[in-house]
């Protein structure tokens, strides 16, 4: 099940703005914080591993596997001794566009795996329905060879929730608020990270 907002119209900005941030903080708040401690704990491995960690995602959660990896390989790894090493399947137009022209959009994340994935590495999808077929197709591709899926979604979950080994949804139908979920769930794993691996002496010297 998954709740709605709004319900109706909201003509007072402040109303809506208010209503906007306590829906999303009251998601935030009732997370599984087992599972969002056994997604640490998996990219935690990826350097001993020798992981990497891809990601992907359609529309707003695409720039979200951007940021990812942006964030991951910039942000989490300086002045630390983490080396995670991470790459967005959504990053390469040109390949993207081939791909869907030549064989179909649906195997526009699943062809990059097979060619690029081994055993062992991690797949960290983002999507709001859960549904998109493009993204269920990578991650039945990923099982196959043996990756680690860890998916943020919204609404129920969809299918995607089930084909993943790790899942944290947000049951909210409204795209702004699950990516707004999605969005601090990245972030807070970055930078939950890289302050587990920094030393003490260089808090005071960095921002975060």
């Amino acid at each position: 099940m998954f709740s709605r907002f709004p319900l109706k119209k909201i003509t007072k900005s402040k109303d809506y703005y208010f209503n906007y941030l306590d829906q999303k903080n009251a998601l935030l708040k009732n997370i599984d914080l087992k599972v969002l401690d056994k997604i640490i704990n998996l990219l935690k491995t990826s350097k001993k591993n020798k992981s990497i960690i891809y990601t992907c995602g359609n529309g707003g959660s695409s720039s979200l596997s951007d940021h990812f990896t942006c964030d991951f390989i910039k942000q989490t790894n300086n002045k630390t001794n983490l080396k995670i090493k991470s790459v967005s399947l959504t990053s390469n137009f040109a390949l993207i566009s081939a791909i869907s022209n030549d064989i179909s959009y649906n195997q526009i994340f699943s062809f990059q795996i097979k060619k690029l994935c081994k055993k062992n590495d991690i797949l960290f999808m983002f999507s709001v329905s859960g549904n998109s077929p493009n993204l269920l197709e990578a991650a039945k591709v990923a099982r196959k060879i043996g990756l680690k899926i860890i998916s943020l979604t919204g609404f129920d979950g969809g299918k995607l929730s089930k084909l993943s080994d790790l899942n944290l949804n947000f049951p909210i139908a409204n795209y702004g608020i699950v990516e707004d979920c999605h969005t601090t769930i990245m972030h807070y794993l970055s930078q939950y990270l890289r302050n587990l691996n920094l030393k003490n002496k260089n808090f005071k010297k960095i921002n975060f």
